[in-house]
């Protein structure tokens, strides 16, 4: 028998909306992450429609140093369109789509290193697409969860604030009751 602690406090849920401020220095971060990525996939997408590539040809046409294909274009054009309109909100929204995008191209660099040198291929993908799915993806989440997630964020954090609500509140007390002279806290 297994002896668990219970948690008799009911957890808040973070909105979203009411613990970053729009000023705040971590949206820059999320928004340079997302302009970037989003950029290069809207001009490769452009590039690849501009050589009238066959939309499910699977021998694909190389653009950028990466194999392309139309359906690939145009998917590279609707990601990258959508993580610049992330980059235009900023905030979470730009992180959380960084991370969730970046989650995605993982996922996508697996399932067409599956798929290479098959006739399931839609996509033309080659090796180096793949190596290309795999470090954009690294890097969309490592935008998406700069200064969200870890175990030493600073207490001045949004998020760290938005998790310890006890903490922020007993910090609030003790700046209110006088300078601290030192001792544990």
């Amino acid at each position: 028998m297994a002896a668990h602690a219970v948690h008799t406090k009911e957890r808040r849920r973070i909105r979203f909306d009411e613990h970053l401020p729009v000023d705040h220095r971590l949206n820059t971060v999320y928004r340079i992450g997302a302009g970037l990525i989003g950029a290069f996939l809207v001009a490769f997408g452009i590039l690849g429609l501009i050589n009238h590539i066959g939309f499910f040809d699977t021998g694909g046409d190389t653009v950028a140093g990466l194999n392309t294909n139309g359906t690939l274009s145009v998917l590279s054009i609707v990601v990258g369109a959508i993580l610049l309109a992330g980059m235009v909100i900023g905030g979470n929204v730009a992180s959380t789509l960084n991370m969730v995008f970046g989650v995605l191209f993982l996922l996508n660099g697996f399932l067409n290193l599956a798929l290479l040198d098959t006739p399931d291929n839609f996509l033309a993908f080659k090796i180096q697409n793949v190596f290309f799915s795999f470090i954009v993806g690294l890097l969309l989440m490592t935008f998406g969860m700069y200064g969200r997630v870890g175990s030493t964020l600073p207490h001045d954090n949004p998020y760290w604030r938005a998790r310890h609500p006890d903490a922020m509140d007993s910090e609030q007390r003790e700046l209110g009751a006088g300078p601290s002279t030192g001792g544990a806290g």
